[in-house]
């Protein structure tokens, strides 16, 4: 994968759950019903864009490009 493509594609990752989670869009979803995992729906949403994040950005670690390269700092 080029470098270029790798960076787009990894702002468009870290992107979206950012906007999910800001403000306007979050509205959407800010309510006290249903329960789920005995959480109310609100909590339960960012933890579960906390976890997409996270898995996505393992995701991104391991067909990173540049990850196996040395270079000095």
């Amino acid at each position: 994968m080029k470098k270029r493509k790798f960076i787009s594609l990894y702002v468009v990752v870290t992107m979206i759950p950012f906007l999910l989670l800001i403000f306007p869009l979050f509205e959407l979803v800010n309510r006290p019903t249903p329960i789920i995992l005995g959480l109310p729906f609100s909590f339960f949403w960012v933890i579960l864009w906390i976890f997409i994040t996270f898995v996505a950005l393992i995701v991104l670690y391991l067909i990173d490009p540049d990850k196996n390269e040395e270079g000095d700092f």
